[in-house]
């Protein structure tokens, strides 16, 4: 198929878009470049030796993303484009609904003018919210805590409304956890701008030197070793998953959810003795207070992947501190190298 990935300069994006390619599907993206290099895309082109389509601009321009989906043949849509720090969320809530609501808005309306009716939707284990039990369950109701969070927890009802007013569309909702890796050859991987808001991107600033210590952020919660627990999926598990996904709803009407985790959760404290062994050296790091809103643990029940897809997330966690430190070492300072 001719599939358009919006945001697909990003981290998850551009490893989507290799596994695309690589099964035979042609690759159209639209991407404003916000958070985003266009060299990531090149790298993708040198990887598998297909071509990609770039269209710069946003995905609010209802206009540009109707012509996209035309001028492309575009036959289904794989929606990554959005703001994505839950942090920067509670600061900007409203840039945060503007753009991530607003935004997958203006790209619904455009695809029902054009006839385009398959959308993989990446939204957020986030949208469990606080008050649900580990492990979590497809069919646990959503209580998100944080703008981020509810700007997913909305975009999912929206699709919801929209598949049953209309059965011919066809719409994956894909709740994943803490993306974390690389592409085995150290071409692409996570480049973000600014400080990380996550643990693995920091700890890997951290062992490159652009950052002087990680700071655990409490070591008295109540798990093995005091520290917080999460679900660790690799990218490029992420990635299979997300075609799986879009293959198996191209044949299904309807609105269809699923976790993408790994069915487990690691310490703090065991991901950076990991990124410790990938590295080959300790890791500066020292204990503070607990940050607000942390919980002390949470992973997926991935099962429901399992049954309709066919999909494991199976690298060990050895593996994905492996190739995103393979990428970080490579890629100092990212795609500006």
């Amino acid at each position: 198929m001719k599939v358009l990935l919006t945001g697909g300069a990003g981290y998850i994006g551009s490893h989507t878009a290799v596994v695309l390619l690589e099964a035979g599907h042609e690759v159209v993206v639209l991407d404003d470049l916000s958070n985003a290099s266009v060299e990531s895309l090149r790298r993708v082109e040198e990887l598998t030796g297909r071509t990609v389509a770039f269209v710069h601009g946003d995905m609010v321009d209802e206009a540009l993303v109707e012509r996209t989906l035309t001028e492309h043949a575009v036959e289904a849509v794989i929606h990554f484009a959005g703001l994505k720090a839950v942090g920067d969320s509670v600061r900007r809530p409203l840039d945060y609904y503007a753009v991530n609501v607003g935004g997958t808005l203006s790209l619904l309306r455009a695809m029902e003018r054009t006839g385009v009716r398959t959308i993989v939707f990446s939204s957020s284990a986030t949208v469990y919210g606080e008050s649900a039990p580990t492990p979590y369950l497809e069919k646990m109701p959503r209580d998100a805590a944080n703008p981020y969070g509810r700007t997913k927890e909305q975009i999912e009802d929206v699709l919801g409304d929209l598949g049953a007013s209309d059965p011919s569309w066809r719409i994956a909702l894909l709740r994943y956890f803490n993306p974390v890796g690389a592409h085995p050859s150290g071409r692409i991987g996570e480049n973000p701008r600014g400080v990380p808001n996550n643990l693995v991107p920091f700890i890997a600033q951290v062992a490159v030197g652009k950052r002087e210590k990680l700071v655990v952020f409490g070591d008295d919660y109540d798990t093995p070793d005091g520290t917080c627990v999460r679900d660790y999926v690799h990218v490029m598990d992420l990635a299979d998953g997300h075609v799986r996904a879009m293959d198996y709803v191209a044949g299904h009407e309807g609105v269809h959810v699923w976790n993408l985790g790994a069915g487990r959760g690691y310490s703090v404290l065991e991901v950076l003795a990991s990124f410790e062994k990938a590295v080959g050296r300790p890791i500066p790091h020292e204990i503070g207070p607990r940050r607000a809103g942390d919980l002390p643990a949470f992973w997926a029940d991935p099962s429901q992947a399992l049954t309709d897809l066919g999909w494991v997330a199976e690298t060990p966690l050895d593996q994905m501190c492996a190739d995103h430190w393979r990428w970080q070492e490579s890629n100092p300072h990212g795609y500006a190298d």
